[in-house]
């Protein structure tokens, strides 16, 4: 199929601005993620793809055709929901040619798709099993491929791991995106967790109050937010902001830097005083507190050797320091002048 192409897509639920003359392209064959904070429309512009909800302005173009108002059988996509759905006093097997046996297609034909579907997703020992004596990640996995027996033209995932615990999120975020290239298929994939959507994501596009406030591939918008807004949502632990003196030296009304961009040094131009150590095994953070009350997190090695009430100091390159303006705007950097 061609890309998915949204131009001034636009949702009202009364006074609310749902989402606002969204214009977007999803790539075919790609996997983008919706990330945003909760509320910031992202789902409900999920939703309008799918044919969930209503498009009160723009167009939805879907193979080159504008399926804005079109029935949501008729769009050829498939959606995955964060509650998994499925029919509990039905088999796996069930569960999976349910959608077919709607549509009428032949018994032959479904039993060829849902086996070939179980056995891509390590499911054919389950086939005979109910819902309820499945593991939350074997469910997870009936959901993903009652959708994918049908062959959609693209997968539709809404928060479909949020239901998890750490491990298994972590086990389906890699299965997810290991079917996704192999079959090639396009994906739109909504969550919260700018993790998920860091490790998953061909293109992120990031979310605010129904607008979108940056699209791009994850190391991009990581390493170059478009305003303060992306720069502190992607990226965990999340950015430093400082402001006042230590903003004015660089320029800027703010600055951000990572906490895995800040070095412990000596005569560094960020003392501060160490509040806590939390170690993670591979690495630690320190969490400090300068001298005007700003609150900074460091990324180190696991080695690190410090303590509470300690005295310290932090640098870091100014190539890494991100400087806005007063209106959260990224302000434009000569680096070979600051070099200087």
């Amino acid at each position: 199929m061609s890309d998915i192409v949204l131009e001034g897509v636009t949702k009202r639920f009364g006074d609310h601005l749902a989402t606002d003359h969204v214009d977007l392209v999803i790539p075919d064959g790609k996997f983008t993620v919706f990330v945003g904070p909760s509320g910031c429309g992202k789902t409900t512009l999920l939703r309008l793809i799918a044919g969930l909800e209503d498009v009160d302005d723009g167009r939805l173009l879907i193979d080159g055709v504008d399926m804005a108002h079109t029935a949501p059988a008729a769009r050829g996509l498939a959606m995955v929901f964060q509650s998994y759905a499925l029919y509990p006093h039905m088999s796996v097997r069930a569960n999976l040619g349910f959608a077919l046996r709607v549509n009428g297609r032949p018994k032959a034909e479904i039993a060829e798709r849902v086996e070939r579907v179980a056995a891509m997703l390590d499911l054919a020992p389950l086939l005979d099993r109910k819902p309820a004596a499945l593991s939350g990640g074997q469910r997870q996995r009936v959901a993903i491929g009652r959708a994918l027996v049908r062959e959609p033209k693209a997968f539709l995932f809404d928060e479909p791991l949020s239901n998890l615990d750490a491990s298994l999120r972590t086990q389906m975020r890699f299965e997810i995106r290991r079917l996704q290239q192999e079959l090639g298929i396009t994906a739109i994939y909504v969550t919260h967790d700018q993790a998920e959507a860091m490790t998953m994501a061909d293109q992120i596009v990031v979310f605010r109050d129904g607008r979108i406030e940056q699209v791009g591939a994850p190391l991009d918008v990581y390493r170059r937010p478009a305003n303060r807004f992306v720069a502190g949502f992607i990226g965990s632990p999340r950015m430093n902001f400082l402001n006042g003196a230590h903003a004015a030296a660089h320029g800027a009304a703010t600055i951000g830097i990572r906490p895995e961009h800040l070095a412990i040094a000596a005569d560094g131009a960020l003392p501060a005083v160490v509040r806590t150590l939390e170690h993670l095994g591979s690495e630690a953070l320190i969490h400090a507190e300068t001298s005007d009350g700003m609150m900074l997190t460091a990324r180190c090695s696991e080695d690190v050797r410090v303590a509470p009430g300690q005295r310290i100091a932090f640098d870091a390159d100014p190539a890494l320091v991100h400087r806005f303006d007063p209106e959260g705007r990224v302000v434009a950097v000569d680096h070979q002048k600051d070099s200087r």
